[in-house]
């Protein structure tokens, strides 16, 4: 990946041109050719799981996005979910294996299935997902349900930090049996579809194709 410091006309800094794609990571614009693998390898039942669990994490990162974003301390250029991910992506997608072939099979999946997966499995092993990995204090890890409160205790003495956790109560989002996702809150549903690429925009979720920092598979 080359660095830039400006992109065409407009100084464009996100998107592709050209078979050249674009972000932008902390004020910092990187380059990377875009991927040109052909459409059957994302069509085996080992792919479709790999996407589901992708998208699987990607709700769970966003509904937590707040709470990381002041847990953890990111990486170089990469961001705190993706620091998150990094040092949780392996028990996450051991977590989610289950919910992944149920989606595969055409059953739809809500952010509290995967919630439920995630508490289980941390349940089962509390020392494989961290919840707050920030500098300057000791980790905690998930040991059940997501709380209502992190306790960050100064790994060099001094007082605790109590964090309070802000989720997105009230919205309800699902990945469709048709690859589509909905999002249902209290003043409507609205409809946002997936059906061919991985990433879900912004600078705070993970990019699987970005390797300045940490990155999904």
């Amino acid at each position: 990946m080359a660095k830039i410091t400006q992109v065409g006309p407009g100084r464009k800094t996100t998107g592709t041109i050209d078979g050249i794609t674009y972000v932008t990571r902390n004020g910092v614009t990187y380059a990377r050719s875009a991927p040109t693998m052909p459409a059957s390898v994302y069509n085996t039942t080992a792919a479709k799981k790999r996407q589901a669990i992708f998208k699987m994490v990607q709700m769970h990162l966003k509904y937590h996005l707040r709470t990381i974003k002041q847990t953890f301390t990111p990486k170089g250029n990469g961001t705190a979910s993706n620091r998150y991910y990094s040092l949780n992506g392996k028990a996450l997608t051991a977590a989610l294996g289950t919910l992944a072939d149920l989606y595969v099979e055409g059953q739809d999946v809500t952010i509290t299935d995967i919630e439920q997966a995630i508490s289980d499995y941390a349940t089962e092993n509390p020392n494989a997902i961290r919840i707050a990995s920030l500098s300057g204090y000791h980790e905690v890890f998930l040991t059940g349900e997501w709380p209502s409160t992190i306790t960050l205790n100064a790994s060099a003495g001094g007082d605790n930090t109590v964090i309070i956790i802000t989720n997105e109560h009230g919205v309800t989002t699902t990945i469709n049996a048709d690859g589509t996702t909905t999002i249902s809150t209290n003043e409507g549903q609205s409809d946002s579809t997936d059906n061919t690429d991985n990433n879900s925009g912004g600078s705070d979720t993970t990019d699987p194709s970005d390797n300045t920092g940490d990155q999904l598979p």
